[in-house]
């Protein structure tokens, strides 16, 4: 196999497997490289819609170019502060973004959350994130205005400037099971309404009825779980100290 650099063949291989909506993995593979590598290259080119083999082969001739003229950049076996390799965070969040991706969550919204999740601080700022991502200053705020509303990112203020953080909490997950059981319930609701303005002897009014009656009782088993084991296994990391060293 070649070295750590894409080559042009490489790149038609990955568009072709676009093309075929295969996932990351599976275009990795086929050409024998990391997940991660097939992810960074397709989202600084372009998006699976917008990636074309020879234009991203050409922005990266430029970008070499550029870059001798600039300091050198660290070795590959450098760590990154938490001291882990950088190609392995790398990685794990390319897996964690085609998971999220695969369970529904929007391309960009998957991300930026995903960027969040890999940070051992949890929080990024807007300029992090676009340095990180490759991506314009509107695309993460509508990233994050999403993320909001699903109860996963919360702002925060950065005590050492006056740029907000974007966050997730470490129990982000217990937060959006609340969130979606508040947004069910609603949707259950709706249909109690409907089904009494319906009739509830009229096939219509019995069907939004029982999904009616379906829908609380399984919001109400699901959040009494969550409640449940949000208890039993602690969210928050165990903080290390000096004497851990």
């Amino acid at each position: 196999m070649p070295g750590d650099r894409l080559t042009l063949q490489d790149r038609q291989q990955i568009a072709a497997g676009l093309r075929e909506e295969l996932t990351y993995a599976a275009i990795g593979r086929r050409i024998g490289r990391p997940t991660s590598t097939v992810t960074r290259e397709v989202m600084r080119n372009g998006g699976p819609r917008g990636y074309h083999a020879e234009a991203a082969n050409r922005a990266v001739a430029r970008h070499g170019h550029q870059r001798r003229t600039a300091a050198p950049t660290p070795s590959p076996g450098r760590t990154d502060p938490g001291g882990r390799d950088p190609r392995l965070v790398d990685e794990v969040d390319a897996q964690s973004m085609e998971l999220m991706i695969r369970a529904g969550l929007p391309q960009m919204m998957a991300r930026v959350l995903s960027a969040l999740f890999t940070t051992d601080s949890g929080s990024l700022t807007s300029a992090e994130l676009v340095r990180r991502l490759h991506v314009s200053p509107a695309s993460i705020s509508k990233a994050i205005g999403y993320l909001e509303n699903q109860a996963l990112v919360k702002r925060e203020r950065d005590p050492h400037s006056r740029a907000e953080r974007y966050a997730i909490d470490d129990d982000v997950a217990f937060q959006s099971i609340v969130a979606g059981a508040r947004n069910q319930t609603r949707v259950a609701e709706a249909c109690r309404i409907a089904s009494r303005k319906l009739g509830t002897t009229t096939p219509a009014g019995a069907r939004l009825e029982n999904t009616s009656q379906f829908l609380l009782h399984v919001i109400d088993d699901l959040v009494r779980s969550a409640e449940h084991w949000h208890e039993v296994y602690p969210t928050h990391p165990r903080k290390t100290s000096e004497s851990d060293d």
